[in-house]
């Protein structure tokens, strides 16, 4: 459960400040998105939650990139069928 729900939680009176504080203090931090160029001249997004950050090329990237509204469509359209790696965060 991310911070912002346990937040929500508390507001709509559905959970109590204590069992909300317990949960915030086990919540694993999310690392912020970062960038770097990989010793090949690659392009990595780490803070994922992956063990290996994401790295293709420039050249990749720009593909992916200009895929996205398609793969939003698809994601959606098979939103019933897909996990998510963290259900609570």
């Amino acid at each position: 459960m991310s911070i912002e729900q346990i937040l929500q939680e508390v507001a709509s009176g559905k959970m109590t400040a204590d069992a909300a504080a317990r949960l915030v203090s086990v919540a694993k931090p999310t690392a912020a998105l970062h960038c770097k160029v990989s010793e090949k001249g690659a392009l990595s997004v780490y803070g994922l939650n992956s063990r290996f950050p994401v790295t293709l090329y420039v050249e990749q990237w720009e593909r992916l990139l200009a895929f996205v509204d398609t793969l939003k469509v698809f994601a959606k359209a098979n939103s019933s069928k897909l996990q998510r790696k963290n259900a609570t965060a």
